[in-house]
């Protein structure tokens, strides 16, 4: 087999020949389809069913039809010719004979490559062994491909190619192409939830003066007229809630924020996030919330409620568990982070766990390694874990009967949290006394530590009004749903390393 660069070197030299012959596709501006693949095979089906039990001669009395899509493999028989046309909807077969396409196209269509895009006009039937199939009268080449595809290509497994030539991976495996149906669905389920609840959705600036939102480092840009740092948003909270000040009650965004943080199965620098806030309520109604959305989106996604995941059936039906988080990791583990106060006391407390060097884990450091190792990958079902240390909450309201803990959950499937959502801090006062405390622990080191936000304060000062707040980690949830265990699958793009030259 010629190597792949004498591939591309024929494959030049056969549209050079065309461009001689005033025959250049890439002149070609638009081809008109009377049907789709999925549209003829529908149609074929249609009219078998209006028969009935009526035998039918289906090449006679088929009916015209005119599709494009790429070529994808080619059975060459002598006298005639059988090869498969995709396209976004599925594939259809072509069948090409002298008797239909005279002797100087018949030799045209032999020389098309494997990857090149065409159009076909033909007499669509049923062949004798069930085929649904387009007998061709005459085709046109819309586009040359001038790389040929790689080798093994059907059943692409090299997730290095996958991943980053994504174009191949989508035309190699059908299945990817329906995980990203899927989240296309999956995300018309989001906007119709909240839009059916009278939510308006917004946008709010993807790049911030300011960072805020979250527990995150963020991405840092420079603006050159301004001559200004910005920062790459890493959450969009903290101007959704500004919106709540001025009267909007009911918000949504479903969008990009960007972290600047590792990147393994589960997190990716750039990914989608959907947050809401509404008005006048609290984080029950936000639990509510979930449990309506994530049943809303299954159904969308998949039909059902119930699905499969590393192995574990996992049913969404509304009504899930409600796990403490300090509870859980006491019952857990055996540490009691209610009983500790300091960093040194939670280290010591600590000791005998498997948690790795924890020489520079501070009290929070050591609460999220415990969760991690020991209760998170044991929430298989649908789990709220709720009620969160303030110290490691600064944008949540504390329980009126525990001033030490703030209303805030996050919800857990298969073992990985998908959102975090609380009733929002709306006293102004409070809110000072917390950023001043996460500007310290900046200062001693914590480079996710929540920047302190003098405009968002002066909003605050405006009153905002008992509010019920969520985020919702988009791409999680669709690789919950979809089966996939990395979020690369569930990413058209993700964030690689460079190629090695």
């Amino acid at each position: 087999m010629p190597s792949d660069e004498d591939q591309v070197r024929q494959r030049k030299q056969k549209l050079q020949e065309l461009k001689e012959q005033g025959q250049d596709p890439f002149d070609i501006h638009s081809f008109d389809r009377t049907h789709t693949s999925a549209q003829v095979v529908a149609a074929i089906e249609a009219a078998e069913t209006a028969a009935g039990d009526e035998d039918i001669d289906w090449q006679a009395s088929g009916f015209e039809t005119t599709v494009a899509g790429r070529l994808m493999a080619v059975r060459d028989q002598g006298k005639s010719i059988w090869a498969d046309l995709h396209d976004a909807s599925g594939k259809i077969q072509l069948w090409v004979t002298e008797n239909e396409l005279t002797g100087a196209a018949f030799e045209k269509f032999r020389e098309l490559d494997i990857g090149d895009i065409i159009g076909v006009r033909g007499h669509a039937f049923r062949t004798r062994r069930g085929e649904p199939t387009v007998q061709l009268s005459e085709f046109q080449l819309l586009a040359k491909s001038l790389r040929p595809l790689p080798e093994k290509f059907h059943g692409l497994q090299d997730v290095e190619i996958r991943y980053r030539r994504r174009y191949l991976d989508l035309l190699a495996n059908p299945q990817v192409r329906e995980v990203f149906a899927k989240r296309t669905e999956a995300l018309k389920a989001i906007r119709s939830y909240f839009d059916g609840r009278d939510f308006q959705e917004v946008s709010t600036p993807m790049m911030q003066p300011l960072y805020g939102g979250a527990n995150a480092r963020p991405f840092i840009t420079h603006h050159n007229t301004l001559d200004m740092d910005l920062y790459l948003r890493i959450a969009p909270e903290l101007y959704l809630k500004r919106l709540v000040v001025g009267g909007m009650e009911r918000v949504y965004e479903i969008g990009r924020v960007f972290r600047n943080e590792g990147i393994d199965a589960l997190h990716n620098p750039e990914f989608t996030i959907l947050e809401g806030y509404q008005a006048y309520a609290d984080y029950t109604d936000m639990m509510a919330l979930f449990e309506e959305l994530l049943r809303d989106i299954a159904l969308a996604v998949n039909r059902c409620l119930q699905f499969t995941y590393r192995g574990h059936d996992i049913d969404l039906e509304p009504g899930w568990e409600r796990k403490s988080l300090l509870d859980a990791i006491k019952e857990a583990c055996g540490v009691d982070f209610s009983q500790l106060s300091t960093d040194e006391e939670a280290r010591e407390a600590c000791r005998d766990l498997e948690l790795g060097d924890m020489t520079q884990d501070n009290w929070a450091a050591l609460l999220d390694k415990c969760f991690d190792r020991y209760v998170a990958p044991n929430l298989i079902q649908p789990t709220f874990v709720i009620d969160y240390p303030v110290r490691v909450s600064p944008l949540a309201k504390r329980l009126p009967d525990r001033p030490h803990l703030v209303a805030r959950f996050e919800p857990f499937i298969g073992g990985e949290e998908i959102g975090n959502a609380f009733s929002e801090l709306n006293d102004p006062v409070d809110q000072r006394e917390r950023f001043e405390a996460q500007a310290r622990a900046g200062l001693a080191g914590d480079a996710e530590a929540h920047p302190l936000d003098e405009d968002y304060l002066m909003a605050m000062e405006y009153g905002l009004p008992p509010t019920g707040g969520m985020g919702m980690g988009v791409d999680r949830v669709i690789m919950l749903l979809t089966g996939c265990t990395n979020l690369r699958e569930v990413i058209l793009f993700p964030q690689l390393r460079p190629e090695e030259s």
